[in-house]
């Protein structure tokens, strides 16, 4: 797994600071931090039978960091 920031105590004070903030949400597709939730869920999944033939993958949790081709995060302009 290799979940991308996500919204914790220990990202609180990046969390604090607009200009990193800013810079995360122009890289995320998703526009923001992930929610421990939404890790856990994924953790969940991969734990369970329905991943039995997950194996051998670095899973991004990322908000579509890594599939993102540099295009504007056409949420924050449209949503």
């Amino acid at each position: 797994m290799a979940p991308s920031l996500t919204s914790t105590e220990a990202t609180a004070d990046i969390e604090k600071s607009e200009a990193l903030m800013a810079a995360f949400r122009a890289r995320l597709p998703i526009g923001r931090a992930a929610t421990p939730e939404e890790v856990a869920g994924v953790i969940v999944f991969l734990a369970s039978e329905d991943a039995l033939f997950v194996n051998g993958v670095n899973l991004p949790i990322d908000g579509g960091l890594h599939a993102s081709n540099g295009q504007p995060n056409f949420l924050s302009i449209f949503g």
